[in-house]
């Protein structure tokens, strides 16, 4: 009984052996494996598609990387060039830290490259005291950016990520946010914003050395982002790390004309510093292998109708039936990324006759674009003009027409 037990343990695992070792098909594409972050999604950085995500909206502190909003609303809200003083409470800030003093004054513009270079804690707070008045008018303005962008599942209470948990009308709150909202953030901070040149300026700077307002004291920051140096075309990011959120990442790449953004959640812990790293390169690798630029000027459209037969409707002579002009609005073409595996679909849907009076304009159909189950654009079939309503006047004009009409010889 021993034996025949040993023999079948064995036998199975050697079928699992056997289907791991099996290559993926001819033309398969095959999605990342083993990723380390809890969570991760890579965005097309043009459209905002998701291209790939794992648990990517499911909320989870991000360190700070909560810094990406910090630096956007200051750049938007303030000004380069203002003197920044230092409270007592941006003063207590834990490392990593710039170490500035209660009542020292910085300009805003070196505070930002101390944020994103060295992320620096008290920088955060300085900056958004004096942006927002306080750190708590601050958070709501980062939540109300957040919401503006169509974060869901995002909540600030922080502008340099510190764990962190407050009670609020909806209970218990927590900073955090998801890898999608997280990815949606950087999107708007390198592509959307219209601040999005000086943030990407200052992200990929190397070093940076500025002193305090007094010139009293000097300090140098360095950029600590690897992810600049480990991939061509990287264009910006931030990192983060605490005990409650683990290792966090946010970054972007430019390849052909392709913008790819990732971020990732939770990935992993002390001492795994370097895991973020291969989570990025991963999944950076998998956008610009399998993905391709289409428009939607190339879809292949189904038949629509170009005129509709309505009933009771004034048409040019007796008999005949009316027909409502047709007209297709079309948006503004627009480039996307497709997997190479792929296709999408055009699909109409409309209305096979009308009732007079019809007027111009009126909506009779609804053309979709679909890849999968994702509807990406839909685009509306409407009538070119009017039909009115048959009535005595239009039928007694008709017949008297009809009526002097000569014989047909």
């Amino acid at each position: 009984m021993r034996r025949g037990m040993k023999t079948g343990v064995a036998a199975v695992l050697v079928f699992l052996l056997l289907q791991a070792a099996v290559p993926a098909q001819a033309g398969e594409i095959l999605e990342p494996q083993n990723l380390y972050a809890l969570s991760a999604v890579l965005l097309d950085g043009e459209s905002g598609r998701v291209l790939y995500e794992k648990e990517g909206q499911v909320p989870r502190p991000m360190a700070s990387t909560t810094k990406i909003m910090t630096c956007i609303l200051v750049l938007e809200n303030g000004n380069l060039t203002d003197q920044a003083v230092t409270s007592a409470y941006a003063a207590s800030m834990p490392k990593v830290h710039l170490g500035a003093a209660a009542g020292e004054a910085f300009y805003v513009k070196d505070l930002l490259y101390s944020l994103m270079l060295e992320s620096h804690n008290d920088s955060a707070v300085i900056l958004a005291e004096h942006v927002g008045g306080s750190r708590e008018a601050f958070a709501e303005k980062m939540n109300e950016k957040a919401e503006e962008l169509g974060c869901k599942d995002t909540y600030f209470i922080t502008p340099n990520g510190l764990d962190a948990q407050e009670e609020t009308e909806d209970g218990v709150k927590t900073h955090s946010t998801t890898a999608e909202d997280l990815a949606r953030i950087m999107k708007y901070c390198i592509k959307d914003s219209p601040k999005a040149e000086e943030f990407l300026e200052i992200t990929r700077t190397p070093s940076y050395s500025f002193s305090d307002v007094s010139g009293n004291r000097s300090f140098s920051c360095v950029n600590h982002n690897a992810f600049l140096t480990m991939m061509e075309g990287a264009l910006s990011g931030k990192t983060g790390f605490t005990a409650n959120a683990g290792y966090c990442y946010v970054g972007a790449l430019e390849d052909q004309g392709r913008t790819f953004i990732v971020a990732l959640l939770g990935c992993g812990w002390p001492n795994h510093k370097s895991y973020k790293w291969a989570d990025t390169r991963k999944l950076m690798e998998y956008g610009i292998e399998n993905y391709e630029f289409h428009s939607f000027s190339e879809a292949v459209l189904p038949a629509i109708p170009q005129s509709l037969p309505v009933q009771d409707g004034q048409s040019t002579a007796l008999g005949q039936t009316a027909q409502a002009a047709l007209t297709h609005i079309r948006q503004e073409d627009q480039k996307f990324l497709l997997r190479k595996d792929e296709t999408m679909e055009t699909v109409y849907e409309g209305v096979s006759a009308l009732t007079a009076p019809v007027q111009a304009g009126e909506k009779v159909g609804e053309l979709t674009y679909r890849v999968g189950e994702e509807i990406w654009r839909t685009e509306e079939v409407v009538t070119a003009g009017a039909v009115e309503k048959i009535d005595f006047p239009w039928c007694l004009k008709q017949t008297m027409e009809k009526l002097t009409e000569g014989p047909a010889w």
